[in-house]
């Protein structure tokens, strides 16, 4: 009987699976949950010791934000849904995914933040040259950050609880979701692919649950 139960599970799980990530949809695991294998742990300062920086606990990404980089993909991504879940250890801080990031490995590269501050998440930052569509309006940066507001704010949960991000590329399309609720949506970005970062700026911030769906 257990064996059978078992079978059960192991096929519901597969049906679930299959309605989640949609028809012609495949989802993988962005982040393994024991390594780094498919990772770049980028800090400017070569004396500075990743494993300081870069850690896995229980399951989860922990970086303690100090100093400013960022942990990104090896592989570059395009046209995907992107999932992940995060929160801040002991108060509110700075922090961002990273998408499309262009060039060489920089405190800064080129690319387009989907926010991570706190009371921010969901805001647009353009870093660097760029442009981007968003609400009818076109942004386009000559300075190093160029920020967008979210068009919704106090979704966020409290310092502790885990949030929800969401984020789906399509062609020059960006859709961010904060705890199941769409925040911003730009549109004609001046990129369409490139590595996916999590940022180290400032404050301890952990991350889980990392996804991709094609």
């Amino acid at each position: 009987m257990r064996k059978i139960m078992a079978l059960i599970m192991v096929l519901m799980s597969g049906f679930l699976l299959g309605l989640a990530c949609g028809p012609g949809r495949t989802r993988a695991v962005l982040w393994n949950g024991a390594n780094f294998d498919g990772w770049v742990r980028y800090v400017p300062d070569q004396t500075v010791q990743v494993d300081t920086v870069w850690t896995i606990q229980d399951g989860v990404i922990r970086c303690s934000g100090k100093p400013t980089g960022y942990l990104r993909t090896q592989a570059s991504f395009s046209n995907y849904h992107l999932h992940l879940e995060w929160r801040w250890v002991n108060e509110g801080g700075n922090s961002g995914v990273l998408l499309h990031c262009q060039g060489p490995d920089q405190v800064w590269p080129l690319c387009i933040e989907a926010q991570l501050k706190s009371g921010d998440a969901g805001d647009l930052v353009l870093i660097g040259p760029g442009e981007i569509t968003v609400a009818g309006r076109t942004y386009k940066n000559d300075r190093p950050f160029l920020i967008i507001p979210n068009q919704k704010d106090g979704i966020e949960k409290p310092v502790g609880e885990w949030n929800s991000y969401d984020i789906v590329c399509r062609g020059q399309s960006i859709i961010c979701s904060v705890n199941g609720v769409e925040v911003n949506r730009g549109e004609k970005a001046f990129a369409d692919a490139g590595p996916i970062a999590l940022q180290s700026e400032g404050a301890p911030i952990e991350f889980r649950k990392l996804w991709l769906e094609k």
